[in-house]
């Protein structure tokens, strides 16, 4: 069954969804913030995501934007009360596949999603998994948790290797702690924010072999691999 995470902070009009995509078929999960949702997509694999634009504690936008950090393919269609140029542009430059401007009819949601499951089927089998990264003269496999420079192989952690493989991902770009924790760890815990800062610096001292490759914090955001 086609599985859906739906991120609505009216619950109202959350449920009403929700009742009505669980009748045409689709498993589908409400989120009630977007907190709430990244949560349950760290949590779950879904096939297609409805986000809300205006949430609390997490815009659509922003949460969009967590997504893709370690998710590129999953669909994605916002809601939303506005209809400004600029937040439909913003919506795209971020990865959205479709856009809706409430109020809309419940078949017109139905009609859209099932054409964008429709798309991404079929480009999901030619999109492969990318293990191995190059980041200058090291060479990372995920897969198999190895870090090579100069012929010498680093044999990583489980937690250090998820940590350099979504930092690998987005290269150049910050990564934030939050979602950091809950890809890796499951949880933004106190406990669990120390624990990544040891990770870090491991990290750190691996990659310390070339100095034009960096893990540089971002303040107020996270963290950025740069070369």
């Amino acid at each position: 069954m086609t599985k859906i995470l739906l991120a609505e902070d009216d619950p109202n009009l959350g449920t009403l969804l929700q009742e009505y995509l669980t009748i045409k078929g689709y498993e589908t999960t409400l989120a009630k913030d977007g907190d709430d949702a990244l949560t349950k997509f760290v949590q779950q694999a879904f096939d297609l995501c409805i986000f809300d634009v205006m949430m609390p504690k997490k815009d659509g936008f922003t949460l969009a934007k967590e997504v893709r950090m370690s998710d590129k393919d999953t669909p994605i269609i916002f809601l939303t009360a506005k209809a400004m140029k600029e937040d439909t542009l913003q919506g795209f430059k971020l990865g959205a596949d479709d856009y809706m401007t409430k109020p809309f009819s419940m078949e017109e949601l139905l009609a859209r999603l099932q054409a964008v499951l429709r798309r991404s089927q079929k480009v999901e089998e030619q999109n492969e998994k990318v293990t191995s990264f190059k980041i200058k003269d090291f060479v990372f496999d995920s897969d198999k948790q190895t870090l090579i420079f100069n012929g010498e192989s680093q044999k990583l952690t489980v937690k250090e290797s998820e940590l350099l493989k979504l930092l690998c991902e987005n290269i150049g770009k910050p990564v934030s702690r939050s979602f950091a924790l809950k890809m890796v760890w499951g949880d933004d815990t106190y406990f669990n924010a120390r624990s990544m800062d040891v990770y870090i610096t491991k990290l750190r001292k691996f990659l310390r072999e070339d100095s034009g490759i960096q893990i540089v914090n971002v303040h107020g955001e996270g963290f950025k691999l740069v070369t």
